[in-house]
């Protein structure tokens, strides 16, 4: 993966800019650290840092078609079908001078248009200005893996992959107001909205066109409810067929590959896939697999309404059973407080974590992986897509008139302390959610004649593959692209999301548990103990001296008088939360008033980090 970034101005000549998309290019060197370029011309200026995964000598960016008057892009991404693109293109007259995707992709322009998007399989971001007509054309993935933010001004526009390069512009300041602030808090993840004021993030599976009389918006792909054909068996071998092809594609690459494997389905059946399509292709080196853990955490650990049961056990199993080289990064509660590495995913995520300790350990895991290989598998986007979370199964959750989510939400305490801080009501979050989930209500496709049970369970399917996957993936990108590492996520190819999204939700629960489709899917292949084990979140660490060092990190904000986080809590209603007994705080991921005080001690650091202007 790399990053972009660039500015389009109709109204200055920007051909003595170049220091300025440097600058803003420079903001990203993680996600590129293996080359960087500029291009310049009177109208735009692009910028690009590149992480070489295909292709290492020939994919120089930002990449031109000809001389200057020919288009030129700056990409991120990878398109996982470019061996036969480039070949229709090649039966076409075109003529290659690298290996590259990102050649495939800018050549795909030059003979289809913005319409070559439709043709594109993969996890990409790019930016094409074609000097002939003077567009900019800014265009994501279907589903919204690789990031794409945009700034308009007053006679262009300012892009990048990340808000900090667009921050880096002289001409924008980090603003966040009362909507921002309402987005922030309300774990809701709106499509197209960025937090700060006057950016906005490309939609998923869509082109943002810029032209001297402003910019249009269209969309390329979306989707769609259709009836469900197939019978039961037909639907097993169809999932287990497209993931077998997914897998096997997003293995290619010029650098070594792995996966990401916590023990649960997900990630063990891309990891055993994998393994699979690697011995068909006769590579006999086992595949990488990585875990991560907390130092005493089988020992201490407690069953609850989240986590069952450990997941390590499980993981090592799921190695040993399909041949890989299995690591795994142990971790302890000095790792995941380490200031550096809380700056770092700060600095990762331009805004304050969203899932506590999650956020760090994550990053750590992927930084340990990234001493070892460039490219990892992950198991994201199964749990939306066949129904894994708790809330697909809690009655009271799917007949909730609110995303699902937010059942646990209350349930962990999290609801409960931001009304204690007065941020529930002094941001109104209540009328916010309901806002947003009525909208994406009214966006649902749904199937004539549909009712009942099943038109409410894809109800449910469509927030949490637009919404609540959208935040994760957004979470493993940055965190990811933080220590360099490009992380593909095969339940993402949306040949697979437009199937799976249409199989009844009888037929995905067909067993009475949750991913029953998919654990069908994948009987033979991983051990029976994965896959009639409960899904398991992310791992949280249950070391109780984790609290009390968080309680710490608390005190010393409220000890600064002047803390930037009484813009938006005081200090008693903060001491609401630190009164309560010690040990009292639920281990819920981004649902539990712990994550809250993460939250609060977190925004406190980013409004000085990045100079942050809070408007009430």
């Amino acid at each position: 993966m790399c990053g972009l970034a660039g500015w389009v101005s109709y109204g200055r000549d920007l051909t003595e800019a170049a220091d300025v998309a440097e600058a803003m290019t420079q903001t990203m060197t993680c996600r590129g650290p293996d080359d960087g370029g500029v291009w310049t011309s009177p109208r735009a200026v692009l910028g690009h840092r590149r992480l070489a995964v295909i292709d290492l000598e020939g994919g120089r960016q930002p990449m031109a078609a000809g001389d200057r008057s020919q288009p030129v892009i700056t990409y991120t991404g990878e398109v996982y079908n470019f061996t036969e693109l480039r070949a229709e293109l090649e039966s076409l007259g075109h003529v290659f001078r690298t290996t590259s995707d990102t050649e495939v992709v800018l050549r795909a322009y030059l003979e289809w248009g913005a319409s070559f998007a439709e043709r594109l399989n993969g996890i990409y971001a790019f930016a094409v200005w074609d000097p002939r007509t003077e567009e900019l054309l800014l265009i994501r993935d279907r589903m919204g893996v690789k990031p794409l933010y945009y700034f308009p001004t007053a006679d262009g526009v300012l892009f990048g992959s990340e808000p900090k390069a667009i921050l880096a512009h002289d001409e924008v300041d980090a603003v966040v107001d009362a909507e921002g602030l309402r987005e922030m808090f309300s774990i809701v993840k709106t499509p197209g909205h960025a937090v700060f004021q006057g950016m906005r993030e490309v939609l998923p599976a869509t082109v943002v066109r810029f032209t001297r009389d402003g910019h249009t918006t269209d969309t390329y792909w979306q989707l769609t409810a259709r009836e469900h054909t197939d019978d039961l068996p037909a639907t097993v071998a169809r999932v287990r067929e497209l993931l077998e092809d997914i897998v096997d594609r997003q293995l290619v690459a010029d650098v070594t590959v792995g996966t990401l494997l916590s023990g649960g389905l997900d990630s063990s059946a891309v990891t055993a896939l994998a393994a699979a399509a690697r011995a068909r292709r006769g590579v006999t080196e086992p595949i990488r697999a990585f875990s991560v853990d907390f130092a005493g955490h089988e020992q201490r650990f407690e069953a609850n309404v989240q986590w069952e049961d450990p997941d390590t056990p499980f993981a090592v199993e799921v190695a040993e059973r399909v041949g890989a080289e299995h690591i795994i990064v142990t971790l302890d509660n000095d790792d995941i407080l380490d200031p550096q590495v809380r700056g770092a995913v700060l600095r990762a995520q331009d805004l304050p974590v969203s899932t506590g300790d999650m956020e760090y350990s994550l990053y750590l895991l992927c930084r340990a992986l990234k001493e070892r290989m460039t490219v990892a598998l992950s198991g994201e986007a199964a749990d939306e897509l066949f129904g894994g979370y708790t809330w697909f199964h809690d009655k009271e959750a799917v007949e909730l008139d609110s995303f699902p989510w937010h059942h646990p939400f209350e349930k962990a305490g999290g609801i409960g302390a931001l009304r204690e801080v007065g941020l529930w009501d002094r941001l109104g979050l209540g009328d916010y959610v309901k806002r947003r989930y009525t909208e994406a209500l009214e966006e649902v496709p749904r199937l004539p004649g549909e009712t009942g049970h099943e038109a409410r369970m894809r109800e449910l399917t469509y927030l949490n593959i637009t919404r609540w996957e959208n935040f994760l993936l957004d979470r493993k990108d940055r965190v990811s692209m933080a220590v360099s590492l490009e992380v593909r996520v095969p339940f993402t190819d949306h040949r697979l999301v437009e199937y799976v999204y249409n199989t009844p939700w009888a037929m995905k629960n067909f067993d009475g548990r949750e991913k029953s489709l998919l654990r069908e899917a994948m009987r033979g292949v991983l051990p029976d103990s994965v896959l009639d084990r409960k899904k398991n979140p992310y791992p949280s660490t249950q070391d109780g001296s984790y609290e009390t060092a968080l309680r710490g990190l608390v005190e010393d904000v409220l000890a600064d008088g002047d803390a930037p986080v009484f813009a938006i809590v005081t200090e008693q209603e903060v001491r609401r939360l630190l009164d309560r007994p010690a040990g009292s705080y639920a281990v819920g991921g981004p649902w539990s008033a712990r994550a809250v005080l993460e939250r609060l001690v977190e925004f406190n650091t980013w409004v000085t980090a990045y100079d942050v202007r809070v408007e009430l």
